[in-house]
């Protein structure tokens, strides 16, 4: 057995200087509170992406967000998505999809008149950031506050995974600061336990700050706006108050529970200082929709709840652990995992498909990408913790009937899930989003790794629930595809998970083609776990599929000019790897692919998910000294800070869940092997030089 403590507390993250791009998080998958160098956020400026982003160097939002916490900026022109839609000619007729947007509106350029619709549906709604809150710390009661952690010296840092705790120490105006930080894993409710001569003598406290909505592509906030909202304080007695806020149409509150002292407005807008008396300051802030604002709660409650909880993930579910590998990797490897499983815990298992930048940065508005869903969490599933990825699958029964009617709007039979949205179910315009297929397959398979995962007395109601969004995916599958001559293709319009191509022309993508036979196996599969035959149509179009094309032996990747690129994603290698083994694909000509690809690929544009996929590919070919090299590719995107994050684009993504998640999954297949997999642990070498000692993995189809 695995001593999981030891495991996990090898890696506490320990930190001894300020860095913009080092910030740490406590949530719970649905809240998160992103604190910098103090265990709050108290140096805003230092953490600001725009600025960073603008001066070329990285920097992470230190902010607070939430699954709930939606905005939309004003809609004088009552924009609708049929006001971005352009016609496309196919076989079936002509098809409308929404893909009248221009790239530079989301950086912040003015739109071409053609595009405004399509820029306002793209950028709307926007997460909000609820709110800031950090330390006050000036040199003398009538100083202005510290603005730069310059200022403090022997900063240390620390965040015991083990427990969820955060806990941050430094010497200011020669006194020591100790700050602990905890989430509540069941509310969105952060507490603070402030410890310091600093509070008594007036020259520490607690500001919070309330900025207006942003629809830039990262920003989470917008400052310069305080006409455009409200901030409201309500005392509620001795200890207590609360914060109402109005953005427009969108309202919160926020609930304030301290040990002593005072909590008052200042003369700056949206700004309210929390001071003592005392040595010792402890706070609680609670966020809610409801305007009467969540139940009040104390420090030692929401501490004990973290530490009850975080010890309940670490011991349940799988672990690997790679202690005596001689591999010099290995213990990079180690730390990856370990701090991979915290961070999507905290930013990928909420109610909500997750956005690829976590509950920290706003990339892409902070909508979530149903194509990357697979990647965030499908390894919840294979871990033994099914429950983490069974919250966010509810959501695609509630935009059942939207999805429906995009089919329906194409003439498609069936339900067509979006790719970039909000909460609502509504797709975002894009001409690449629009026409993207990848993300179809995605709840079948997520579905069918719950029903592995779960219990076999939970399964039954699993497939009873799902029946319909399984049946209704299946059946724009099955009408997607176009015959000719006794084959069925996936015709043109398509975007393949290799954004690169010609939309209009690009048909039958290799990845997409595997993934359609596996997609359409697992719905037949749920049809006989409901006592019902296999679908005679889907079956017919299962074994007449196109085969995906060949050039000089190995696959590429679309069946049209130009075939291959090399650039972006090297998707082609999912149709076998996230793709179980079937009849599309030959295992010789993959591994020939694979082999051709890790040789000559323009690395510096593949993405922090293609490495996982790669690793996966190369396991189920049979060549695991390819998977772990794949996995730990030495290139700029397939980094690892030290906090675990995975930048891609310096300041415009300096974080990318996706990876993480895809990391968790590779392991998992790598180690745990699958049903066909002849040997434990298939994906990592047989030369002494691993040791991988693993539990609780569900093995992957």
């Amino acid at each position: 057995m695995i001593d999981r403590e030891s495991l996990v507390r090898r890696h506490t993250i320990e930190i001894t200087r300020p860095d913009p791009s080092h910030v740490l998080t406590v949530g719970n998958g649905d809240f998160a509170y992103t604190a910098d160098i103090t265990g709050m956020q108290t140096f805003v400026e230092y953490h600001d992406q725009s600025a960073a982003f603008a001066e070329q160097r990285l920097a992470v939002n230190n902010g607070t967000m939430s699954n709930w916490g939606w905005h939309s900026m004003p809609n004088p022109d009552g924009f609708v998505l049929d006001d971005a839609m352009s016609t496309y000619e196919t076989a079936r007729g002509p098809v409308q999809y929404p893909d009248k947007f221009d790239m530079a509106s989301m950086m912040g350029g003015e739109p071409a008149e053609e595009f405004r619709a399509g820029a306002w549906l793209h950028q709307n709604p926007q997460r909000i950031d609820l709110g800031r809150i950090g330390l006050l710390l000036r040199a003398a009661p009538d100083a202005e506050p510290e603005p730069y952690p310059e200022a403090l010296a022997n900063p240390r840092q620390r965040l015991d995974l083990w427990t969820g705790t955060l806990t941050s120490t430094f010497e200011y105006a020669g006194q020591e600061v100790r700050v602990t930080t905890v989430a509540d894993p069941n509310h969105a409710r952060v507490a603070f336990r402030i410890e310091s001569e600093l509070v008594a003598s007036g020259l520490a406290g607690v500001v919070l700050r309330f900025p207006y909505a942003s629809d830039g592509f990262f920003q989470t906030s917008d400052w310069t706006s305080p006409e455009r909202h409200e901030s409201v304080l309500e005392p509620l007695g001795e200890g207590a108050g609360r914060i109402r806020r109005v953005l427009d149409d969108t309202v919160y509150a926020v609930q304030l529970d301290w040990s002593e002292g005072t909590l008052s407005a200042t003369d700056e807008p949206h700004e309210f200082v929390l001071t003592g008396s005392a040595d010792t300051l402890e706070l609680v802030a609670g966020f809610a929709t409801d305007q009467e604002g969540p139940d009040s709660a104390t420090f030692d409650a929401v501490a004990d709840a973290a530490v009850a909880w975080w010890q309940d993930f670490w011991t349940s579910g799988a672990a690997v652990d790679f202690a005596g590998s001689t591999d010099p990797r290995a213990a990079e490897l180690e730390r990856r995992v370990v701090l991979s499983q915290y961070l999507t815990a905290v930013h990928s298992s909420g109610a909500l498909p997750p956005q690829e930048s976590g509950l920290v940065a706003n990339s892409w508005g902070g909508k979530f990408h149903l194509e990357m869903h697979w990647w965030h969490a499908a390894h919840f599933a294979a871990w033994g913790r099914p429950g983490l990825l069974a919250r966010s699958m509810d959501w695609y029964l509630s935009i059942l009937d939207s999805a429906r009617e995009t089919a329906r709007r194409q003439s498609y039979e069936g339900a067509r899930w979006p790719k970039h949205v909000g909460p609502d179910g509504r797709e975002s315009p894009s001409d690449i989003g629009a026409l993207l297929v990848w993300q179809q397959p995605h709840p079948l398979y997520l579905l069918e790794l719950l029903h592995r995962a779960q219990p076999k007395e939970q399964r039954p109601e699993l497939v009873s629930r799902f029946a319909e969004l399984v049946e209704e995916t299946a059946r724009f599958m099955a009408s997607f595809v176009e015959e000719r001559s006794g084959t069925y293709h996936l015709p043109a319009p398509v975007m393949p998970a290799q954004e690169f191509y010609d939309a209009k022309t690009t048909e039958d993508p290799t990845f997409e083609l595997a993934y359609w036979w596996w997609g359409l196996e697992i719905a037949q599969s749920w049809r006989e776990r409901r006592g019902l035959d296999r679908d005679k149509r889907w079956q017919h179009i299962q074994d007449n599929l196109a085969a995906p094309h060949q050039r000089d032996g190995r696959y590429t990747a679309t069946a049209t000019e130009p075939y291959l690129r090399r650039d972006d994603h090297p998707s082609l290698l999912s149709a076998l790897g996230l793709v179980p083994a079937g009849p599309l694909v030959d295992t010789a000509t993959m591994e020939a692919t694979l082999v051709d690809i890790l040789d000559d690929w323009q690395w510096e544009t593949a993405w922090g998910w293609d490495f996982p996929a790669m690793a996966m590919t190369a396991a189920r070919v049979g060549r695991p000294d390819l998977a772990v090299n794949a996995l730990l590719k030495d290139t700029p995107r397939n980094t690892y800070s030290a906090v675990g994050h995975n930048p891609q684009f310096g300041s415009l993504l300096p974080l990318y869940n996706p990876a993480n998640g895809g990391l968790l999954a590779a392991v998992s297949l790598m180690a745990a092997g699958w049903d066909s997999a002849d040997a434990d642990c298939p994906g990592f070498p047989r030369d002494g030089r691993w040791q991988v000692r693993h539990e609780g993995f569900v093995p992957w189809p």
